[in-house]
């Protein structure tokens, strides 16, 4: 892999940096972090790359191994690597990001929840995801489109390139991302017009001072970077992999599991022939057989001497397939430490089995969230903002016991936590500010909650 010292070893000529940046561009395809996000992609986009090469095998007479045509070849693919990064990614995130200060997400980014749960989303499929701090807003770029550049020394990301192209004969554009500003590269691909990489856009600073005249238009008159690299990692945990590394294999388990089940019940119920005095029919006569009693459901055996054909049935063997589909879900709840809702079915749940039912989920997104604080806080430097991040979860709650629970700490909190606890609990958080600043102004009232309109006496 290429590092931010073989960038600087390459030095300023543009020929050499064209060729620095197609060699990169090439070695990230052919890394193992490229190749795992580009299958977790086909998982998250319910595409099961193993199952759908899947293709039962037979053995001729001969001992060769040939594809069976004849059985049925279902392929179903489940969804569960996407519910997986979903959940994972919205309990977390779902509720958005809360900031002391009000004005935050507004400098950052209109969208900025949007783009933090777009952010953490590719993390999570890829292993990590990067944010561009383009100073009024954050762009995501994927793995799959992106060269990290990092230190030898540190580690730290230092400069990135970052690459797309809509199709093959399509013009093949990069922008390599530098601490003192950014190059826009191009090189085109079709037919016709057969080129090398080169400068599309010298490089520029990350921030312009533009004027605007009459008869010139805008002009760019100065300019200015950041105290820092503006790209931000974004790891979906420690490892820094993909949440499908050690999981596809119970994946493509589960998907195969359901596709035989469905085969079994398509061929007829495991319905197979007994043909005596038929010694002289071979295997293709045997499937031709087979095949016209499922075009025609006639069997004719009356020009063999003594011929008969008898049809037996096996029944499918349902239950043993579905307490194995339900072994290897239970396994995947387990391995992707997510909440399973079938844990909290039969009767009303009391909070503290809520709780325990949340558990591997909970264990799991502390060490996410410690990642998602990590990058907001590099996002807060790059900006030159003062202020520090929470989460609000998104939960099944028993809240009569939840808010009696708050309400006993009433000798202990003060009213203004004790009301956003609540607030909370009820997932109406969006409404807190609205509620503070009328319990400001009315001390000592009594307040009831009004849906789409904070709070009123």
């Amino acid at each position: 892999m290429k590092t931010y010292q073989d960038l600087i070893a390459v030095g300023p000529q543009e020929d050499a940096r064209c060729d620095f940046i197609l060699e990169a561009i090439t070695e990230h395809k052919q890394s193992e972090a490229y190749n795992q996000a580009r299958i977790a992609r086909e998982y998250y986009e319910h595409r099961n790359p193993t199952i759908i090469k899947y293709q039962k095998i037979i053995y001729n007479m001969y001992g060769n191994a040939v594809p069976d045509i004849w059985a049925a070849n279902h392929k179903i693919a489940s969804n569960f690597f996407r519910f997986a990064v979903t959940q994972e990614n919205q309990y977390l995130l779902g509720n958005g990001v809360t900031f002391q200060n009000e004005d935050t997400k507004e400098k950052l980014d209109p969208d900025f929840d949007y783009k933090i749960q777009e952010a953490g989303r590719e993390a999570l499929i890829g292993g990590v995801s990067f944010v561009f701090f383009n100073f009024d807003r954050l762009d995501v770029f994927k793995i799959e489109e992106f060269v990290p550049l990092y230190d030898e020394e540190n580690g730290a990301l230092r400069a990135g390139i970052r690459f797309w192209q809509i199709a093959a004969g399509k013009p093949l554009r990069a922008t390599l991302y530098e601490e003192d500003g950014l190059t826009e590269y191009i090189k085109h691909n079709d037919k016709h017009k057969q080129e090398k990489l080169h400068i599309k856009t010298p490089k520029h600073n990350y921030i312009n001072l533009v004027r605007h005249t009459e008869a010139d238009g805008d002009e760019i008159i100065d300019g200015e970077n950041y105290e820092g690299f503006p790209i931000v990692p974004f790891f979906a945990n420690e490892t820094r992999q993909s949440e499908l590394t050690g999981n596809r294999g119970t994946i493509d388990a589960l998907d195969l599991l359901n596709s035989n089940l469905v085969n079994n019940i398509d061929d007829g119920n495991l319905i197979y022939w007994v043909l005596q005095n038929a010694d002289g029919m071979d295997d293709i006569d045997d499937r031709k057989f087979i095949e016209r009693l499922k075009t025609t459901h006639v069997a004719h055996v009356s020009g063999i001497d003594g011929a008969t054909a008898e049809a037996h049935t096996v029944e499918v063997p349902f239950t043993a397939s579905q307490t194995a589909i339900q072994i290897i879900e239970d396994r995947l709840y387990k391995d992707f430490m997510r909440f399973n809702v079938k844990d909290l079915t039969g009767g009303t749940k009391t909070a503290t089995e809520i709780r325990a039912a949340y558990q591997l989920l909970d264990s799991k997104v502390d060490a996410y969230e410690y990642q998602a604080i990590k990058f907001i806080r590099g996002i807060l430097k790059l900006a030159g903002i003062e202020d520090r991040p929470t989460f609000t979860r998104s939960r099944i709650v028993n809240a009569p016991e939840e808010i009696q629970t708050i309400l006993q700490t009433t000798d202990y909190l003060d009213s203004e936590t004790i009301t956003k606890k609540i607030l909370d609990t009820i997932g109406l958080n969006d409404y807190t500010q609205d509620v503070l600043k009328k319990m400001k102004t009315q001390e000592g009232g009594r307040f009831n909650l009004v849906e789409g309109e904070g709070m009123e006496e």
